[in-house]
């Protein structure tokens, strides 16, 4: 395990014990996360050694590892963001709402599974489910609606793709490669009991553990500190053969905003992003009837933290405050700046006008292009990345997938016209420019 600083370690102990204290969480591990693992971690209350060996239940962070396993099947050609969920099963009553709806908790599904309380009672199949149209509560895309039955049924998609149950395809796909050898549907080995805490008394209740069945994918999956840390490296990028960076990081834009949320809050496909104290965290929470758990990256930080309680509620958030600690501390030191070739010739780059306003083409890191407002002046500013037709995609911002041509004399993007002078009248301008000029 590499090493944070002694004064890090003590500031990060700190703020662990005195959660787990106040929180009155029977057994608490945390950590932080760099260089492709845990850092730092350590364990509170009543909890056996190796903490980090402890399985403990994830609750909705299963949603981020179904969510790869859906992506997975997007980046073979099997299915498209876009696609109506009744193309992949059919016969539901959200089968017009997208894969994509569903990722982002943008299809409008209703927050829980019919029946009883499907985090204390043993779940069963789809159909027994016997879903109507009282379990669409919003209109598709209108807002965000965090569904737990809707990554049921992104489960069950991967299931009928796979030929073999939710479980075993995550398992096969995502986390053997990624080496999280002790994450399984079921406690396994040493694990943690689930416990309510009574509000008034320091006693204890057991919590119910079941399998979910086909709501399984929403909030089924144990793990150790240590499996949580690879998937916080995961997060951070280290992807293995699982996913293609790329497709993480499009898992990473915010979809879905959630404006119940104290903060700036928002839901990519299938991953929480938040922005916190000037920082975007991306990753998830998770609770379960037992349970609490925390999987958090900072990706231009480049560190992660994590943290499984077995605990029903009642926990301050640690894991937005471990990563904060360690910001302070120790700030990640990035690659020192070297010269690299620019992906355009260098007269394309420089100053072009919107009309009358001064925009910059500028060459960035890894081939990209962005073009932006001069520095101190409002604008619309977007990264693009060469296709392989030569012309450019937007990347984010304003100009996100937007189609970006170099001509000699111009800009062609999403039908304006940046030229070399102001509203030049040797460019093809459109609407045409005065023919008296400027007076």
């Amino acid at each position: 395990m590499p090493d944070v600083a002694p004064t890090t370690a003590r500031t990060l102990l700190a703020r662990t014990a005195r959660v787990q204290r106040e929180g009155r969480a029977p057994g608490l591990v945390a950590g932080v996360v760099r260089d492709g693992g845990l850092a730092w971690s350590a364990g509170r209350g009543d909890v056996p050694e190796p903490h980090a060996d402890v399985q403990f239940r994830l609750g909705s962070i299963s949603k981020t590892v179904t969510a790869v396993a859906v992506m997975r099947l997007r980046d073979e050609g099997r299915l498209g963001l876009d696609d109506p969920l009744d193309r992949h099963v059919p016969g539901t009553p959200l089968g017009d709402r997208t894969v994509g709806q569903l990722l982002s908790h943008l299809a409008g599904a209703s927050s829980e599974s019919p029946g009883g309380w499907w985090e204390r009672v043993p779940g069963g199949t789809l159909e027994e489910l016997r879903l109507g149209p009282e379990h669409v509560v919003l209109g598709a895309a209108r807002r965000f609606h965090y569904s737990n039955l809707g990554f049921g049924l992104l489960g069950e998609l991967v299931a009928r793709h796979r030929g073999r149950p939710w479980a075993d395809a995550v398992a096969d796909e995502v986390l053997r490669p990624l080496g999280m050898t002790r994450t399984t549907p079921r406690p396994s080995g040493t694990a943690a009991r689930g416990t309510a805490v009574h509000p008034w008394a320091d006693v204890v209740l057991p919590e119910p553990e079941h399998d979910a069945g086909v709501m399984d994918a929403a909030g089924q999956l144990w793990a150790t500190l240590t499996d949580l840390g690879r998937f916080a490296a995961f997060l951070l990028g280290d992807t293995g053969d699982v996913l293609a960076p790329a497709t993480l990081a499009e898992m990473c834009v915010p979809a879905g905003v959630d404006s119940s949320a104290a903060g700036w809050s928002a839901y990519g496909l299938g991953v929480q992003v938040m922005r916190v104290d000037g920082a975007t965290l991306v990753g998830h929470g998770g609770s379960m009837p037992g349970f609490l758990a925390g999987v958090f990256v900072d990706r231009a930080e480049m560190a992660g933290a994590v943290m499984l309680a077995n605990t029903t509620s009642g926990l301050d958030p640690l894991v937005p405050g471990l990563l904060a600690d360690l910001r302070a501390a120790e700030p990640w030191v990035g690659p020192a700046w070297s010269p690299s070739p620019p992906p355009v010739p260098l007269d394309v780059l420089g100053v072009w006008f919107w009309g009358p306003a001064p925009y910059v083409l500028r060459a960035q890191a890894g081939g990209l292009l962005h073009l932006g407002p001069l520095p101190g002046r409002a604008g619309r500013a977007s990264r693009f990345l060469r296709r392989d037709d030569g012309a450019w995609v937007g990347l984010d911002g304003y100009f996100a997938g937007e189609v970006l041509r170099i001509a000699d004399d111009h800009l062609d993007l999403a039908t304006f016209v940046f030229t070399r002078q102001p509203y030049d009248p040797a460019a093809p301008v459109p609407g045409g420019v005065d023919p008296v000029g400027w007076r």
